[in-house]
């Protein structure tokens, strides 16, 4: 038999299909399954926004090949958004849209680095970073991130962690898994040691539309002169308007990032969704104050999971924000795939091993808790009480 491509081959399957099956094997013995485990909006696209997608999918102006880059009308209202987010000058020649946020780490991480050469992540990371430079022959060395400060990066860890070899550093923020929020002081700093060390910095916002503050400006790196030669930004419209299905992404950053992109793209998809990328730039403008409503949800299910958590049998919360939280369990004995199989099992509460995320994570577990509302995730203070972690 032909053999397989080792750097595929050896890695794991994919993981949120394997916590399903643990679902599955629920018998219902505590009450309906709580989903905690994919980071999905917990509901609905808004009607304007199914619309839009449905008077243009409906439309044969947008079945053709459109620009590799995105269509101009989103760049160009994208360009505009964050403009207005960052307070700095971009516009769409900074934007290059992409098939998901997935898809945008993709062609990031392949413009900058090749194989033999290495990325720098923290510890913990999102999984599917880590395993798309594996796939590309990349290098991952991990720094640990402060456990005793709810998992920041730490800057003396980076810098010690940087050698000839790394081409980039990978940062999610607010963070995927723990859900930390990396203060504007400390990505400055990240920023400033990255240039330094003439290193890109990969920063990965797909949650920045969920911070704890309406109209909190995440950092102001784009505000920096000459940004354009360290900083690449990842962004999902996913969550903002609930539409992961129609996978659609965007990458910020300087016009000749835009232009490698744009040859990697163009032997991946060629071009994103048309008729979503039209939709989403008619839904911009006309959907901020839903997004904003939304914002404020998700805000009241993080402090729902937080007094639910409070005092409670040894759980502990390690990070909140966003769309996360990072679950410290008390079964020092127990691995977090043991304990989060039989919590999906016995408990009918389904969330992702600390594991998954790298490995010093094995005492935690991520709880996406924006997929439930606050009523149900107050249901989890009674099942994780009645969880022994004894097999």
């Amino acid at each position: 038999m032909p053999k397989f491509n080792p750097a595929v081959e050896t890695l794991a399957a994919p993981p949120i299909p394997t916590v399903f099956a643990w679902g599955r094997s629920y018998d219902g013995r505590s009450g309906p399954l709580i989903d905690l485990s994919q980071a999905v909006p917990g509901y609905p696209a808004h009607p304007q926004m199914l619309r839009l997608l449905g008077e243009y999918a409906g439309s044969a102006s947008w079945t053709g090949y459109g620009p590799i880059e995105g269509e101009d009308r989103l760049r160009r209202a994208y360009g505009a958004h964050v403009a207005a987010v960052y307070g700095a000058p971009l516009a769409a020649e900074n934007i290059h849209v992409t098939s998901g946020c997935n898809q945008a780490f993709v062609c990031a991480a392949m413009a900058v680095a090749g194989a033999g050469d290495t990325v720098l992540m923290t510890d913990p990371y999102y999984f599917n970073q880590e395993t798309t430079l594996a796939m590309l022959g990349v290098k991952v060395r991990l720094a640990p991130c402060d456990r005793a400060n709810g998992f920041l990066p730490d800057l003396a860890e980076l810098r010690a962690a940087i050698t000839p070899d790394v081409r980039a550093l990978a940062l999610v923020s607010p963070n995927n898994p723990t859900g930390a929020v990396y203060p504007p002081e400390l990505l400055s700093s990240v920023f400033e040691l990255c240039r330094s060390q003439g290193i890109w910095l990969i920063l990965d916002e797909t949650y920045r539309d969920f911070l704890p503050e309406a109209g909190m400006r995440p950092h102001a790196l784009f505000q920096k002169p000459g940004w354009e030669a360290t900083l690449i930004g990842l962004y999902s419209f996913s969550k903002s308007f609930c539409i992961p299905g129609h996978r659609l992404g965007a990458i910020t950053a300087g016009p000749a990032v835009v232009e490698q992109v744009a040859k990697i793209m163009d032997n991946i998809q060629i071009c994103p969704p048309r008729s979503a990328q039209i939709a989403v730039a008619d839904a911009l403008p006309l959907l901020g104050d839903w997004r904003e409503e939304n914002r404020q949800e998700i805000a009241r299910r993080a402090q729902a999971l937080r007094e639910t958590m409070d005092g409670l049998n040894g759980w502990t919360l390690g990070a909140l924000g966003a769309y996360f939280a990072f679950i410290r369990h008390p079964f020092a004995e127990r691995s977090s795939a043991e304990v989060a199989e039989r919590l999906a099992k016995e408990s009918g509460v389904l969330c992702l091993p600390g594991s998954y995320f790298g490995p010093g994570q094995e005492r935690y577990l991520r709880f996406a808790f924006a997929n439930a509302d606050a009523t149900t995730i107050r249901l989890l203070r009674a099942r994780l009480q009645g969880f022994s972690g004894a097999a």
